[in-house]
């Protein structure tokens, strides 16, 4: 049996993909990158293929025995071209279409994959958990539902899918757009909150991400979906505010009027000034928890890492590079 794991040369993928090898399993990393990435370990087997071609796919040997893993997609930790829809549903959605056709012509029934949590949209309760309804604000959200919905009709057909939805994701690697916020903080300048800081913003480790995958895996890959968060997050001031004395340094926290930041956010966005982008700021000063109690029940996994320390290493991070 081999782990098949598309995206594997991204963030998460690589932890994964090392955490695999470690446990003695055979690993398959697929991307589309040249070569294997340099931090994975060597032991991994490399096949450079895009999932949106299915003849590249179908040349893959996988087996009815095998796990994939799906971690490909767009996201926004790079420039986005103007054609947003187009450019995140060819990857989220579409590959995921084609993944899973092969998959189903090769008999291989185990499949997880990763969505996000910007399927929800804006919370209409709290905690957010799976049943909470799905209504993205923007185009990368509704490319993770199509997928989603695929993966629907591929288990009415007899395939076992989990779906993870985690929170923003943090780990040694990468800071995304908190990158704008570490600057500030390292040039002591007045660090903005989108609203009054008072809401709470949780984010999940690579690591608590993987160990997720792990656990599904020794769970025979349930059927069923799981919100991935931290437990206990701080308000998004505290947070910002121990970020800044660990670090040492004089920023302090200020709030602004959400709607009015919104709104000009929204307008830097139509005219090609994009600071954030509406998916990320729409929800920056809504009070936002995803209810992991499921995914702690089912799988018995437990989140190792809390928003503040992992806030912390990621500017540890950026300051060591």
């Amino acid at each position: 049996m081999k782990y098949w794991i598309f995206g594997g040369n991204g963030f998460v993928g690589r932890y994964l993909a090392n955490a695999l090898t470690e446990h003695e399993e055979q690993v398959v990393v697929c991307d589309l990158h040249d070569t294997l990435h340099s931090d994975i370990l060597s032991s991994c087997v490399y096949r450079c293929v895009d999932i949106r071609d299915t003849k590249a796919l179908a040349s893959l040997p996988i087996t009815k025995e095998d796990v994939v893993i799906n971690m490909a997609a767009n996201q926004y930790h790079t420039k986005v071209p103007k054609n947003r829809e187009e450019y995140f549903r060819s990857v989220n959605t579409e590959g995921t279409r084609n993944l899973l056709a092969i998959m189903e012509q090769k008999g291989c029934t185990k499949y997880i994959m990763f969505s996000t949590d910007m399927t929800y949209g804006k919370p209409q309760y709290l905690p957010v958990d799976t049943k909470h309804p799905q209504n993205p604000f923007g185009p990368y959200g509704q490319s993770k539902l199509l997928s989603e919905q695929l993966c629907r009709e591929y288990r009415a057909k007899g395939m076992n899918i989990t779906i993870f939805r985690p929170r923003m994701i943090m780990g040694p690697g990468r800071a995304g757009i908190l990158l704008k916020l570490f600057k500030l903080i390292d040039l002591n300048l007045p660090v903005p909150t989108v609203g009054n800081g008072h809401n709470h913003y949780q984010m999940i480790s690579v690591f608590d991400c993987v160990s997720a995958v792990l656990c599904a895996i020794e769970k025979g890959i349930p059927n069923k979906e799981y919100n991935l968060g931290s437990e206990n997050a701080p308000d998004v001031r505290a947070l910002l505010q121990n970020t800044i004395r660990q670090a040492h340094k004089h920023s302090f926290v200020i709030p602004t009027p959400g709607k009015l930041v919104k709104a000009v956010l929204r307008f830097l966005d139509n005219i090609g000034l994009t600071l954030m982008y509406p998916e990320q700021f729409m929800i920056a000063d809504e009070e936002y928890i995803l209810d992991i109690s499921e995914t702690k029940k089912d799988l018995g996994w437990q989140p190792k890492y809390n928003d503040a320390d992992m806030l912390a290493e990621a500017y540890k991070m950026y300051k060591e590079r």
